[in-house]
């Protein structure tokens, strides 16, 4: 029997954690996450070390002249390719790269925040009694908020409770399935909100240089190079 405190408010309960739930434990903790990075790695590595090695065994080698000609684009080469390159080429590809991995992030972001929200459901159970486990404590969390928890990043989920004075104020005191039930959806909803001008604060932030750049005319392909409405003055003439 183990024993974990709530930070949430309430007694801490004590429960006895199922070999499905100290399996979910062992593979979120950090040394399993880079294990599996590790292996990943390897079998991936491996795999394309694999392909070239037979590659290189079984493939034709039948090398001559025009094979081994410079290729670019399919168009000959005309003298050296050693060309300056409009400047241009090289901000918009940073640009673009800068911004499409900053808005690569809220995907993880709203795949991991967005399991709050499934607590909020009416229809999601929160403790056990509403997964039919008429055994378990009435207060103790059903197997789909503590999963939903620990990919939160709560480690060890527990039953989080409303104070007394809030009980007492919806006339659930002597209800801990509803007290434990509401206290949940609103730690969930709270975590939502949380998140949401977490990624709101980021976005302004992406916004702000997105308008400066903009401002200065590097997403313009072609910069003027005067101030616009500017009026060149007539070519003198001789006579």
């Amino acid at each position: 029997m183990v024993a974990f405190g709530s930070p949430f408010g309430g007694a801490a309960l004590g429960k006895t954690m199922r070999p499905q739930e100290k399996a979910d434990c062992l593979m979120a903790t950090p040394t399993a996450i880079v294990a599996y990075l590790a292996l990943f790695t390897l079998v991936g590595g491996g795999f394309l070390f694999a392909n070239l090695v037979v590659g290189r065994l079984f493939r034709p080698r039948l090398p001559n002249p025009e094979k081994l000609e410079v290729y670019e684009c399919g168009e000959p080469t005309i003298g050296s390719s050693f060309v300056q390159f409009d400047l241009r080429f090289y901000v918009v590809a940073l640009l673009f790269i800068i911004f499409d991995v900053e808005i690569a992030f809220f995907f993880p972001w709203a795949t991991v925040f967005g399991k709050s929200v499934e607590l909020t459901a009416p229809s999601a159970p929160i403790v056990a009694s509403q997964e039919q486990d008429y055994d378990a404590p009435r207060n103790q969390l059903s197997s789909f908020a503590t999963a939903k928890l620990r990919e939160l990043g709560v480690q060890q989920p527990t039953s989080p409770d409303l104070t007394a004075s809030e009980a007492r104020r919806l006339n659930i005191t002597g209800d801990p399935a509803r007290r434990t039930t509401l206290a949940t959806r609103r730690l969930a909803k709270k975590i939502a909100w949380t998140s949401l001008a977490d990624i709101g604060v980021f976005f302004a932030v992406l916004l702000v240089g997105f308008a400066y750049v903009w401002k200065r005319g590097d997403l313009d392909w072609v910069r003027a190079v005067s101030e616009p409405g500017a009026s060149r003055a007539p070519p003198k003439t001789n006579g």
